[in-house]
This record gives structure tokens, sequence and C-alpha cells, in this order.
């Protein structure tokens, strides 16, 4: 019994699961990859941390050492712990401000995701970006917002979820759109 449950559980049904998934979901099975040039630059479905001052940031992430995919996961940190304030938060916040002084910093630009490997930023994070992305640019902020509403998901059938920007390729679109200086 051991051996046909193996060979049943272990091998035939893993490879059946994978041949109808290859079959009928080809771009989540192959992990929903992007290229750029025949180039994997990333995936769809787990964020990468954008650094330049050109690109439009990610959320602070909490695996590893920021965005590290093998080690998944939140902080772990309530709402009322002093160090989730003072070193994440804080300092997150202090970063974005300097960005853009005059508004008020979205949440997601100070707080990581439960995996910490969450690929969106909210159209507002977006939005706050735009005077610095396109000051470093030298693009129109108009032409930045038309990005930001082309790179827009909806709410997943029209009713879970919020409204949310893949971040990988709303960039991919802006250097397609105005290559950094």
């Amino acid at each position: 019994m051991t051996v046909v449950l193996t060979v049943l559980l272990g091998v035939i049904y893993p490879l059946a699961v994978t041949g109808l998934a290859n079959l009928f979901f080809k771009d989540k099975a192959q992990g929903s990859l992007i290229e750029k040039d025949g180039k994997v630059v990333g995936s769809r479905l787990i964020g990468q941390s954008f650094i330049g001052p050109g690109y439009f940031h990610s959320r602070p992430s909490a695996a590893g050492a920021g965005y590290d995919a093998t080690a998944s996961g939140g902080t772990n940190l309530g709402p009322t712990s002093q160090k989730l304030f003072e070193e994440n938060i804080k300092t997150a916040a202090e970063a974005a401000r300097s960005d853009n002084p005059d508004s008020p910093i979205p949440i997601d630009l100070v707080t990581s995701s439960a995996s910490g490997l969450d690929p969106h930023i909210t159209p507002a994070a977006a939005e706050f970006q735009i005077p610095r992305v396109a000051r470093e640019r030298g693009i129109n902020q108009d032409e930045l917002r038309r990005l930001v509403r082309e790179h827009t998901e909806g709410r997943q059938f029209s009713i879970l979820g919020e409204p949310r920007v893949n971040l990988l390729e709303l960039n991919l679109a802006l250097d397609a759109a105005s290559p950094p200086r």
C-alpha cells in the first residue's frame, strides 16, 4: 500500500496537476515572469526593491534583507511596538517626507506587507511619488499620472481587495516612456 500511494500521490498526482496548470494557466504556472529584451527581470507576483530616485519606490519589506523570497514574513511587531515605530515607520516616514514634504504620506510607504513580498503599492502611494519621479526624469507629471492609471489594477471581481499598482510593470513602462538620466 505504501508503494502504491507513494507512486500515486508522490509522482502521478503532482505530474497531473503540473500538466493541467501548464495547459490551462501557463503564465501563472510558470511564475508570471516578466521579460525585457528577452531577459527575465522579475515576476508580477513577487515584489522587488526600487531605490533609485527616478523610479517609483516599493513599500518597505520585512522579508530578510528586503524582498528576499527565502525569508518571507512580516515583522511580528505589534501596533504598539516602539521598535516598529522608531526603527521602521519613523525612518521610512522621514525618507518619504524628504521626497514630498507637502503631502500626507500614504500608509503603505511606511509599513511592510504581511509577506514582505508584495509587488503592489496603492494608487495614492504612486501619486505621492510623482513629483520626485517627474523631477528626476524630466517628465511631465500628467504623463506620469497617465502611466499610473494605465498600470492600476482594479478590485478582483469588482469587490475583492483594493485598487493597486504593480510596481515592476509601472517602472518598466516608465523606462520605456522616459529612460533614466
